[in-house]
């Protein structure tokens, strides 16, 4: 990958001009990288700019001042979005016979050492990389929601070259990338959270407790754990002095009674309709904009708090 150069700022291409594209977009800008941005969507293009500023000052906020900012362009064609830059990050939709149709169109217009990076938050890399004619440049680079406040980006591609190129390129963003060892639908970060919903929909389902107070059990126990120690070392520090091996020699019976007690609910009709009341009424009238606006404040004092730690 001679064609990125090392530690400094290359041209970039986001590709789909969404929430996601615009808080890459916000990270590429600060980290001094000039963007070219499209989305088929002539509206969607219109108000992009006015939709990144909002990421760029929260990153700011952040990092205590603007940084390097590099140049926002937003093109009217694919092609002129990415002629000349060393790195896609394609946000489209959802939808595998979309995303490999995008990839033959850019794979028409640019060279062959390319990164694509697609931000797919379930499909694996052997199902988007299907039909392409060089799938090695190719990685599934998923972030979570919103990129630029919350760091993780999960990586898989078959190339080791490429994937080092594009960690170092994250890394540069102030994100946090990790590999996955093999492929996996919904990656590392989406399954562990669809398991826990599964959970959280089971407690609700079986009348066990309602909305708010799961969200709140959550939040305010294992989830502040969580916000500094992974799953596994939890559990480790739980073992006391003996660790993981104290752990699972004296609790792991209890722990596998548990595994065998969790639900696997169904999103019935009535099931739907006690999370949608609850949710509402745990918003309490709060509007989504409104309680986007407490989410992002409360992640921009975390992030502030985890930047006077390192």
């Amino acid at each position: 990958m001679d064609n990125i150069p090392s530690e400094k700022p290359i041209p970039v291409a986001v590709i789909g001009c969404g929430l996601i594209g615009a808080s890459w977009t916000a990270l590429f800008l600060e980290a001094g990288h000039d963007v070219q941005a499209w989305d088929p969507a002539e509206g969607t293009r219109e108000t992009f700019g006015e939709r990144v500023a909002k990421p760029r000052q929260q990153l700011c906020e952040i990092r205590g001042g603007a940084l390097n900012s590099g140049r926002l362009t937003i093109c009217e064609t694919l092609q002129a979005a990415v002629v000349g830059v060393h790195m896609i990050q394609e946000n489209a939709p959802e939808n595998v016979p979309l995303k490999q149709d995008l990839f033959a169109q850019i794979e028409a217009i640019v060279e062959s050492d390319v990164i694509i990076a697609s931000s797919t938050s379930a499909h694996p890399w052997s199902h988007l990389s299907v039909q392409m004619r060089h799938p090695q440049r190719l990685i599934t680079a998923h972030p979570f929601n919103p990129p630029h406040l919350v760091p993780l980006v999960e990586l898989f591609g078959p190339d080791d070259a490429i994937l080092s190129v594009a960690e170092q390129v994250y890394r540069g963003l102030g994100s946090v990338p990790v590999r996955l060892k093999k492929e996996a639908v919904g990656h590392i970060a989406n399954r562990l959270a669809s398991a826990l919903w599964r959970e959280a929909v089971h407690l609700v389902a079986e009348g066990i407790a309602d909305v708010e107070a799961v969200d709140i059990a959550l939040v305010n126990g294992p989830g502040l754990r969580w916000s500094v120690l992974g799953a596994h070392m939890a559990y480790h520090l739980g073992g006391g002095p003996g660790g993981m091996t104290s752990y699972l020699e004296h609790l792991g019976p209890s722990q596998e009674k548990r595994w065998a007690d969790l639900g696997t609910p169904s999103l019935t009709s009535g099931v739907r309709s006690q999370l949608i009341l609850g949710v509402e009424t745990e918003a309490a009238g709060r509007s989504i904009p409104e309680l986007e606006a407490e989410r992002d404040a409360a992640l921009i004092a975390l992030a502030k708090l985890r930047k006077l730690q390192k």
